[in-house]
């Protein structure tokens, strides 16, 4: 046996060795050599991601930092007032953080209860060719640019607030806790909708044999135990929610104001965004000061997802 197997080449299997194929030899030592290499080029990607956000965290800090050891962090985070370009300046930004937190809170509040409501449908309740039609529809809502969200937003939703509420104004908080619950709705339901299916079909069938209801099972059954992917569904949402600027600038007033609901007001992203073109000097140095409290936040969210994943899987 052991001429045998130097002299051709053998598969090793629990009943003993069996003769590879001709020419599947040839094709396995084609394919271990290239195990290699891509492994190096996997590698590498995973590296290069990984040094894209060392880099882009050291710019943020090394740009960020200076203004705020200028302005005192006191003075920073917990100031009212912002006038950059008045002959005394002031750069307070607890305005754009309180408007950005009662955004996000707000657009999550609309948002994730229809986002996860059209996600049990398409999952449980929905005949194949509507769910098909509906999945198509929400694809084309993650497709659309935001610019396009906020100029119907412009056109509809604030005039609609307006004449609604008799405002002055309709570009206010409100209206953009609106555009932002509805752009958070394809993370919501796409990823809601898979963790969904991902529930074994066993926990359903032994919720039902005991009696409960379909709807019973929906809610005390299938979306306790998807609650972590729902969970990554809401912080997906409220990630693509606080970095958004464009749509929120265009139906949000853009003033600096602390936050009221029917009131202008400037979120974080859109302070960087409005002025980042004019300014200069300390003024510049805030703006990416104010970058840095926005990426800070979203390593803030993150951490808290991973929190709660972990947390799930253990149970």
């Amino acid at each position: 046996m052991e001429k045998i197997k130097k002299t051709a080449a053998w598969l090793e299997t629990p009943s003993g060795y069996l003769p590879i194929p001709s020419g599947a030899h040839v094709r396995k030592k084609r394919y271990d050599n290239m195990e290699k290499p891509m492994d190096l080029l996997f590698l590498a990607c995973g590296s290069l991601t990984i040094l894209f956000v060392i880099l882009i965290t050291v710019f943020l800090l090394m740009s960020g930092i200076p203004a705020i050891q200028t302005i005192g962090l006191k003075d920073f985070l917990f100031g009212r007032v912002w006038a950059s370009t008045a002959a005394e300046p002031s750069f307070g930004i607890l305005p754009f953080i309180l408007t950005s937190v009662y955004g996000i809170c707000g657009a999550v509040i609309l948002g994730v209860p229809v986002g996860l409501l059209c996600a049990v449908f398409l999952a449980k309740m929905a005949p194949e060719k509507t769910g098909s039609l509906v999945r198509n529809v929400v694809d084309l809502l993650a497709g659309i640019p935001s610019v396009v969200y906020g100029s119907i937003g412009m056109i509809i939703i604030v005039p609609g607030v307006r004449e609604l509420f008799h405002l002055p104004d309709g570009a206010n908080l409100f209206s953009a806790i609106i555009v932002l619950a509805v752009m958070i709705l394809p993370s919501v339901i796409s990823v809601s909708e898979t963790a969904i299916r991902a529930v074994p079909r066993e926990y359903e069938e032994a919720s039902l044999a005991l009696g409960a209801t379909k709807t019973e099972t929906i809610f005390k059954v299938i979306l306790p135990a998807a609650k972590s992917g729902i969970v990554t569904a809401v912080v997906l949402g409220v990630g693509r929610a606080i970095g958004e600027a464009m749509a929120v600038v265009m139906v949000a007033g853009n003033v600096a104001d602390m936050p009221k609901l029917f009131g202008s007001v400037r979120f974080l992203t859109t302070a960087v965004a409005s002025e980042m073109s004019y300014s200069s000097g300390l003024q510049r140095q805030t703006l990416f000061s104010i970058a840095l409290v926005l990426f800070l936040f979203i390593m803030a969210i993150n951490l808290i997802l991973n929190i709660i994943v972990k947390k799930g899987g253990a149970k």
